[in-house]
């Protein structure tokens, strides 16, 4: 059986060394046939950066796409769009990657047809150290399968662990730095991601394979497809920082869209509970500052969140949120000039 032809996704802002570096790794590829799409929000790249990509997408190594917004899911959205390939492999900008790893992602589609999507393993620096203070321990900590909580939507995302998990399995959701769709996802069964998530658009990912469940497919975890996630601060493809105040509203903004959108009754109120736990209180596995006024100023935006979820669902009687979609339909007859094949 042939191999699937793959098209790697590639969202950026504001990135320039990383970025290069990313690009190359999935240049090096051993891999018969695969092309690379930049979807880049960035509008003034540093000399260096500037002058490389525009000599890829002149050699046709890269398609190269200039967008004049920033916003994850739809740069994820734009990119299937333009895509050729039969799978649809998104990395972030600031990954490493060996050059099997386009292999280990599509060899999951050809061994069983029932997979739909595939969530790699991600070496993420952050949590690798974490991790490693809480184990207080010269041995590597790993988990072989993923408790049963990992698979209830409810609670899974405090469960569900694609940093230390060794054993493939079926999972609930994928991590968006490091994962892989048919692309009949997207053009048989019209799923989307919701440009409705901001700021560092987290929760996207999982919304969109909550939504993955009304189809025949499954999520597959592949811990041999993995990458390094560098984890950088600022860029990428969200336009404010993880510590800005901004940045904490839309946090608790996505969680309660993603399971106002998703989930039972039940499930949310679980959901919300953990989540205020978690990331208010700072319980484990977070484990934030027990502070009084911190946990106040969670509580706070915590609060808001919720409310301007609130209001993100009466605005959805009449509009469906997909603007960025809807600025590239209402294009096609006269493309703007900062869109750059």
């Amino acid at each position: 059986m042939s191999l699937p032809s793959i098209s790697v996704i590639i969202p950026t802002y504001r990135r320039e060394e990383p970025l290069i570096d990313s690009i190359e790794d999935i240049l090096k590829q051993d891999y018969p046939n695969f092309e690379v799409l930049v979807i880049d929000q960035t509008i003034n790249h540093e000399t260096k950066t500037q002058k490389y990509l525009e000599k890829l997408a002149a050699n046709q190594k890269i398609r190269w796409f200039r967008m004049n917004w920033a916003s994850l899911p739809g740069a994820r959205n734009y990119g299937v769009r333009q895509a050729k390939g039969e799978i649809i492999v998104f990395i972030d900008d600031d990954v490493k990657i060996t050059s099997e790893y386009l292999q280990y992602h599509a060899q999951n589609y050809l061994d069983n047809p029932k997979i739909g999507a595939v969530a790699g393993r991600v070496f993420d620096r952050m949590k690798l150290a974490d991790s490693q203070k809480i184990n207080q321990s010269k041995d590597p900590y790993e988990i072989e399968f993923l408790p049963p909580e990992a698979m209830d939507p409810g609670i899974a995302w405090y469960h569900i662990d694609l940093v230390h998990t060794i054993k493939p399995q079926q999972v609930i959701s994928t991590r968006g730095c490091n994962m892989s769709f048919r692309r009949s996802i997207f053009t048989e069964n019209n799923i989307w991601f919701d440009e409705r998530f901001r700021g560092n658009a987290v929760r996207e990912e999982s919304d969109f394979c909550l939504r993955i469940r009304s189809t025949d497919y499954q999520i597959w975890y592949s811990p041999e497809a993995y990458l390094v996630h560098l984890g950088e601060e600022t860029g990428g493809c969200h336009d404010i920082s993880t510590k800005s105040l901004k940045y904490q509203l839309t946090f608790y903004h996505n969680h309660f869209l993603m399971a106002q959108k998703n989930l039972t009754l039940n499930q949310q109120l679980r959901l919300y509970l953990k989540l205020f736990d978690c990331h208010v209180l700072g319980n484990p596995p977070c484990n934030k500052s027990g502070s009084i006024i911190k946990i106040l100023a969670r509580g706070i935006f915590y609060t808001l969140g919720f409310l301007d979820t609130l209001l993100t669902r009466i605005k959805s009687i009449w509009n469906d949120g997909q603007i960025y979609t809807q600025m590239e339909q209402l294009s096609i007859a006269s493309p703007p000039e900062k869109v750059k094949v």
